[in-house]
């Protein structure tokens, strides 16, 4: 699949490096620049790679970051403990991440084993929001959860300035 150089550069500025083993764009923010690629299960270098949605957007890392800092995941994971239902459903959001890692290749390494402690823990909210925005609401009722507390990160415009063009001219 090929990438639109576009959103290379943003992407690459978002990330402050090289972006490596980019498959996709998984979701585009609502300013318009891509939020959350989808990596290849490989990475060029061969490494295994199980963060299949990886989210890029610095403004909504760090909100997420401010949420982890704040007990969300001590309190989501005490949630999975004593809510069956939940726990069901952040189950199958395990297994709706590893159907999509599979039908972007098979790495032994990784498998069975999602991401930001799926399906049993809650480790990392920044995959769980990844997930939520590229695969969509209520697949992830935590991912899901995490997005709502965000709020528009968006809605002061793109996260990152990039070069529409040559010398930042339009090419339109």
């Amino acid at each position: 699949m090929s990438i639109d150089p576009a959103d290379i550069a943003a992407i690459e500025a978002q990330l402050g490096r090289v972006p490596r083993g980019i498959a996709g764009i998984g979701h585009r923010c609502g300013c318009g620049l891509p939020d959350v690629v989808t990596t290849e299960p490989r990475l060029p270098d061969g490494t295994p790679f199980p963060t299949t949605y990886y989210l890029t957007c610095p403004r909504a890392a760090s909100r997420i970051g401010t949420l982890e800092g704040g007990g969300t995941m001590k309190e989501m994971q005490d949630r999975l403990g004593t809510d069956p239902e939940l726990a069901g459903a952040y189950r199958k959001a395990h297994e709706a991440y590893l159907a999509a890692r599979a039908e972007l290749g098979t790495v032994e390494e990784i498998a069975g084993i999602s991401a930001g402690g799926m399906p049993d823990r809650v480790k990392c909210l920044h995959v769980l929001a990844g997930q939520s925005l590229a695969q969509g609401p209520g697949v992830n009722p935590l991912g899901d959860e995490v997005l709502e507390e965000l709020g528009a990160w968006w809605a002061t415009g793109p996260c990152v300035d990039v070069p529409t063009g040559p010398a930042g001219e339009d090419p339109a």
